[in-house]
């Protein structure tokens, strides 16, 4: 196993919410994506917004932890951004899209949400190969 570096880890976490802030923002991809899904204003303030952003850092948590463990020891910032792409394109993005076409959602969720995961990975894995 190697050496995890806890801070890398959390602050990979933490940029996982500013990527999402501002690619789900209405000012880019969210008012597509709120339409794509089917919720309104008044659903999304019917939410607990503290469960859902409090088990969103923990799930964050462990992709990052897992990352920063996939990665190894001084994986540096080219091959930690390019882990990063290979896992969320390859991996999650690639999965979301197989789960999209048996449930029959739109191409453009597929585009959003992808992107977003490729992007958050790519980061994440930049930042974790530069700490690590």
């Amino acid at each position: 196993m190697p050496q995890i570096n806890y801070l890398a880890v959390l602050v990979a976490a933490l940029s996982s919410f500013v990527i999402g802030y501002l690619w789900y923002a209405p000012f880019t991809f969210g008012t597509i994506w709120m339409k794509e899904v089917g919720l309104t204003d008044e659903k999304i303030r019917q939410t607990n917004m503290f469960k859902t952003f409090g088990l969103t850092f923990l799930l964050s948590l462990v992709i990052c932890f897992n990352l920063a463990a996939f990665l190894g020891n001084d994986a540096g910032l080219k091959w930690g951004m390019m882990a990063g792409g290979l896992a969320g394109i390859g991996w999650v993005a690639a999965s979301l899209g197989i789960n999209y076409l048996f449930e029959r959602k739109s191409f453009k969720l597929f585009l959003i949400n992808g992107g977003y995961n490729a992007v958050t990975y790519i980061i994440a894995g930049g930042i974790i190969g530069v700490w690590q």
